[in-house]
């Protein structure tokens, strides 16, 4: 079954994979400045928006997102970030450039991998259990969050989802499921932009080492006065960063 994606804008293709939670509509005003000299494709990623009823793990959700997106720079926060760099790793021929916000290569330690596998299919259980509404309400409530503006965080937005698609996505897509891929981040020969928030020193360590992991193809950058959800909490110094990028490596 293939993502539902929306389309606008002209020029370079960029394709945006949201968050976990988030669907094609949580970009915000970020994607209206992008789609002013590019082709923006905003991706529901599997198990989220329209593409809910979709069931995938990041292998195959990688590859899904690349028959919707094609030939492009593709930009992923979180989990869009998780799915995105696996898209790279196995589509290449696809990625003209890579763009990851937030995002991790992986749980390298077995048992850390296992914890965090038997925390997502507690949140998944804990989903089941709430309904859509409380989940979100508790989610968004996240020392993860804290640093995210209400009219920022799309909450209607993310009430398009389902019980059902949400927790097939942290059964199968979440964290704790990642394969780790630090020793493949050396092979991915496109241009790659590694972003972060300053004030979420986990995802900076991270994206840190990921951006040295990669090599000389890959810029790292930190943006203050931001956390996790960098490009909504400061949405003028997250395009600062990625539109001169996008500009010099115009595919």
């Amino acid at each position: 079954m293939p993502l539902h994606a929306d389309r606008r804008g002209q020029g370079a293709r960029l394709v945006l994979v949201h968050g976990f939670t988030q669907t094609r509509r949580c970009w915000g005003e970020e994607a209206d400045a992008l789609a002013a000299d590019h082709e923006v494709v905003a991706v529901d990623a599997p198990g989220h928006g329209r593409s809910g009823a979709v069931r995938a793990d990041l292998d195959e959700g990688g590859r899904l997102i690349a028959d919707a997106g094609g030939w492009a720079t593709y930009l992923g926060y979180s989990m869009g970030a998780r799915f995105v760099l696996h898209t790279a790793l196995a589509r290449p021929d696809v990625v003209g450039g890579l763009v990851l916000l937030s995002g991790t290569a992986g749980i390298e330690d077995d048992d850390e991998r296992a914890a965090r596998r038997e925390q997502d299919r507690r949140t998944a259980a804990r989903l089941r259990a709430e309904g859509l509404a409380a989940f979100l309400d508790g989610w968004l409530q996240q020392p993860l969050f804290a640093h995210l503006p209400p009219d920022r965080a799309f909450r209607a937005e993310r009430l398009e989802n389902t019980v059902e698609g949400l927790t097939a996505s942290l059964e199968q897509a979440g964290t704790g499921s990642q394969s780790p891929a630090w020793g493949e981040l050396s092979s991915l020969r496109m241009p790659v932009l590694v972003l972060a928030g300053a004030d979420d020193a986990k995802f900076t360590a991270l994206a840190t080492r990921m951006a040295e992991a990669i090599g000389a193809n890959a810029t790292l950058a930190v943006i203050d006065g931001a956390g996790h959800a960098a490009h909504l909490e400061q949405p003028e110094r997250f395009l600062t960063a990625v539109q001169p990028w996008l500009a010099r490596h115009a595919l």
